[in-house]
């Protein structure tokens, strides 16, 4: 694998602990980081970002191999992951710091972004507007130890707040 075709992709959807697991195990994801992205605080840390006055929002970074794995497949694994309608937070996650967005790291991902998220707009799958914002990548913050690879680390607290977030009902009635 060659580190030109090493990519990265940026994406806010709610708690991170939930956004990882779905990204995993495909050939080409290369890593995937919790963290935060989309204040205008110049440093970003959990304590400070729960509170909800630093802007930035809870994501995930994903390095990957794009000759093995493209954005379009990152963006159709993305969206059924969110509440595309919910500009308030995700699930039982409330406030900006929860909120569904996607980071474009060059005008090729924006445009791509972009065109799944007419499609999605076209499907009438929801009745709502779909208003999850698609913006330019800013410095992203890697959040602490303890919040990477939760679903690995805390399986049964994973579990269990995937459970109550209601994101696995949604995706049910909503995606399957």
């Amino acid at each position: 694998m060659s580190t030109k075709s090493l990519s990265q992709a940026t994406f806010a959807g709610g708690c991170f602990w939930c956004m990882v697991k779905p990204f995993t195990d495909y050939p080409g994801i290369v890593g995937i980081v919790s963290g935060y992205m989309g204040g205008s605080q110049k440093t970003a840390t959990y304590e400070q970002v729960k509170t909800g006055t630093t802007g930035h929002t809870e994501a995930v970074q994903i390095t990957f191999d794009d000759t093995l794995f493209s954005y379009e497949q990152l963006l159709e694994i993305y969206w059924p992951q969110v509440d595309p309608t919910d500009d308030e937070g995700q699930f039982q996650d409330r406030g900006s710091n929860y909120r569904a967005m996607i980071f474009y790291h060059n005008e090729e991902q924006k445009s791509l972004a972009e065109k799944s998220k007419e499609q999605l707009i076209q499907s009438n799958r929801f009745k709502k507007p779909i208003i999850t914002p698609i913006v330019k990548a800013m410095t992203f913050f890697p959040a602490e130890d303890d919040h990477q690879d939760f679903y690995k680390k805390n399986p049964q607290h994973y579990k269990e707040d995937l459970e109550q977030s209601g994101r696995k009902e949604f995706i049910s009635t909503n995606w399957q």
